[in-house]
């Protein structure tokens, strides 16, 4: 039994995908405690149990306590399978968020994983479902893992209702030194049930600012009539991107334009991998047993991740400052 106290680093849900993905992985029951013990809504909300509950469907594991509210809860996994799943996760849950925790764990499947999935595409505090797809995926392949992911409807906070489909197939993950690329910046900027110039918007300011800024950039724009209404813009460049969803009372152009400086300012560190990215890497470095990236700095999510990572893991990260950034890979 592997035992994770939640409430470690930054605290949040990512310590409970990251655990539960890798108990699924390595087969080790994990216990975890002080379920984001510091958050204003303490323990697992809707997408956290949901996240959980489909990785329990993964690997036929046994689970105690899980449910929207529990601090608490321990996993029990035993043999991984592939197969088809239905998840809806009944609100604007990150559909992102959910398919991070079940991406290590598909990789080990004994066949392919198809997942259909219900709930926000789209939403704060998350990777946009396009980020995952251009930017997260990018980074995968070149370790091997194996994934395509089809967007079928957008869904925004508060209603969700987007809809994805995922295929992942069983993967051998290769160590692999990630470099910086470059290239044209590219990016999608989208809304629903709102009108055609809020996307529009939200596509020239980006563009104007990039172009400012001396980059070559393409966005692509779109409009539809989904359930859910929103907007949101996800830009991208090699291993790097930004998303910044819409809010009500926040101008299009602001929406853009906060894209567009967040990536830029990635894009002036001579690094491989945005600061988001980085977290996301750990847990596939530890199962590739070697590998490395740069980043512009460690975050606290990436911290956290190389701490649960080293508990399920027989490695060690080493974490190097050079020239204004920071390279991390397996000791």
């Amino acid at each position: 039994m592997i035992d994770i106290d939640g409430s470690y680093g930054e605290g949040g849900g990512q310590i409970v995908r990251n655990a539960i993905a890798l108990s699924a992985v390595t087969g080790k029951a994990t216990s975890i405690k002080n379920i984001r013990k510091d958050r204003p809504n303490p323990g697992l909300s809707a997408q956290h149990a949901k996240a959980i509950g489909t990785a329990a469907l993964l690997c036929d594991a046994k689970v105690e306590g899980v449910k929207i509210g529990s601090t608490d809860i321990a996993f029990f996994p035993q043999e991984t399978r592939g197969g088809n799943y239905t998840i809806d996760i009944g609100t604007a849950g990150s559909i992102a968020l959910l398919v991070q925790c079940i991406m290590p764990i598909a990789a080990y499947s004994d066949t392919k994983v198809k997942l259909d999935i219900k709930g926000g595409t789209d939403v704060s505090w998350s990777p946009s479902i396009d980020y995952l797809n251009n930017v997260t995926l990018n980074a995968l392949s070149k370790m091997g893992y194996r994934c395509n992911i089809d967007i079928l409807k957008r869904g925004y906070y508060p209603r969700g209702g987007g809809s994805v489909k995922a295929m992942i197939e069983p993967s051998h993950l290769v160590p692999h030194e990630l470099s910086e690329e470059r290239g044209i910046i590219r990016g999608i900027s989208h809304c629903s049930n709102l009108p055609d110039h809020v996307a529009q918007r939200q596509a020239d300011k980006a563009r104007a600012v990039l172009e400012d800024a001396g980059y070559e950039c393409s966005i692509e724009t779109c409009r539809t009539d989904f359930q859910s209404t929103g907007s949101g813009i996800t830009l991208y460049c090699g291993m790097k991107g930004s998303f910044v969803p819409g809010k009500r009372g926040i101008t299009a152009e602001k929406v853009g334009g906060d894209a567009a400086t967040s990536l830029l300012d990635e894009l002036l560190t001579p690094s491989s991998v945005d600061i988001h990215l980085a977290d996301q890497l750990i847990p596939y470095l530890g199962l590739a047993e070697g590998g490395s990236f740069t980043v512009k700095e460690i975050s606290p999510h990436t911290r956290t991740n190389i701490w649960v990572t080293e508990k399920f893991l027989d490695i060690k990260f080493k974490t190097e400052k050079r020239k204004g950034i920071v390279e991390i890979s397996i000791q």
